[in-house]
């Protein structure tokens, strides 16, 4: 049983990493793994490959970045050849990028069996181009593998057969489990000179978020009066950084005087750096998730989540993008009264395996 699975973005890796480790424990399942090049750095083999022990792919789309149509038709054109040549059982994709839905595509024509890991998950915001990923894969897959009670809940409503659906925990999960010991061996808090819980670690990216100046100017309001009682540190993504400077925000930035930016980390280093903050704010998706299980309070500057799960155990408030919501839930997350969340259901390092195990079964 040969199976196809597909990385796109950085996040991806981490999904995936579980996923082949547990495929290779089945003799009846043959892995190939296929990197689209979505998001390509230098550090990427190191990160990824050799800190988490990921196989190096098997194929390198390299298809880079460009506009969302471009980017999908470019890997519609190079990945089916690859499934022409190779026909693999079944085409398994992970999370909400444009790598997703484009091998998605190609699979389901070409009559592959599709598999989408981290189905379910809605925002309810079609502006979201990860949403609209979301909705279209799910929608074409054959076998659907949920991290949350939510996503069975949204597919349901959406009439998707419930035995296509199976509530499996959440691989994001499985990594950082797996990790948590070699990222506390990491040096990052040393080298910024921190200690634990003196500092809060912030992450934005969103283009609702960094594309707006009025948007990003009432997170900054937020951060300027945060940054007055603990140092924040930010390690800032490129979009985020030249916004700063095309939208002028660059000086307000720089007077902020316990406001740090570093460059982006590696993913030991950020797990460190989130594990020992005192609270992390952020825009991300995954962050939500990983808080959760790190115990760390977590703020999200958004209007809606894909997530609700990680509300609903009392890890993450969602406040949106008002700078007094930002404020009142940073006093709430530092006030050291009743933060004590639960752990979702299922988010217990075993996903991964729990995936392998259907798909040898169902697939078999």
């Amino acid at each position: 049983m040969k199976i196809i699975s597909v990385a796109g973005a950085r996040p991806n890796f981490m999904k995936i990493a579980p996923l082949m480790e547990a495929f290779a424990a089945h003799p009846d399942i043959e892995p190939m793994l296929v990197h689209t090049g979505q998001h390509y750095d230098e550090k990427m083999s190191d990160l990824f490959f050799r800190q988490l022990g990921i196989p190096e792919p098997d194929i390198n789309l390299e298809v880079g970045s460009a506009t969302h149509a471009v980017m999908t038709a470019e890997i519609m054109k190079r990945f089916e050849p690859i499934c022409v040549e190779h026909k693999p059982d079944a085409v398994l994709v992970v999370g909400d990028v444009n790598s997703t839905i484009a091998c998605g595509l190609v699979a389901v024509k070409l009559g592959i069996k599709l598999i989408h890991v981290e189905a379910g998950l809605r925002s309810f915001d079609r502006e979201m181009p990860e949403e609209v990923n979301r909705v279209l894969t799910d929608a074409i897959s054959d076998m659907l593998f949920i991290t949350e009670k939510s996503g069975v809940e949204n597919l349901r409503n959406e009439g998707v057969d419930d035995e296509r659906v199976h509530l499996v925990g959440n691989v994001m999960i499985d990594t950082l489990l797996k990790n948590k010991a070699k990222a506390d061996e990491s040096d990052i808090l040393s080298e910024l000179g921190l200690k634990p819980r003196t500092y809060a670690a912030l992450t934005m990216h969103r283009p609702s978020n960094v594309d707006d100046p009025a948007v990003f100017g009432r997170i900054l309001d937020a951060i300027e009066e945060v940054q007055k009682d603990l140092t924040v540190v930010f390690p800032i993504h490129p979009r985020t950084r030249n916004n700063l400077a095309k939208l002028g925000l660059a000086d307000r930035v720089e007077a902020m005087t316990n406001l740090r930016l570093i460059e982006p980390v590696g993913y030991l280093d950020f797990l460190k750096l989130m594990s020992e903050s005192k609270l992390v704010m952020t825009d991300s998706g995954g962050i939500q998730e990983e808080t959760t299980i790190l115990k760390v309070p977590c703020i999200t500057m958004r209007e809606n989540t894909e997530r609700p799960i990680t509300i609903e155990v009392g890890a993450n408030q969602l406040v949106g993008t008002d700078t007094g919501k930002i404020l009142a839930a940073y006093r709430k997350a530092t006030d050291g009264n009743g933060y004590d969340p639960q752990t979702p259901e299922m988010w217990d390092g075993q996903a991964a395996q729990r995936i392998a195990q259907i798909i040898a079964k169902q697939l078999g």
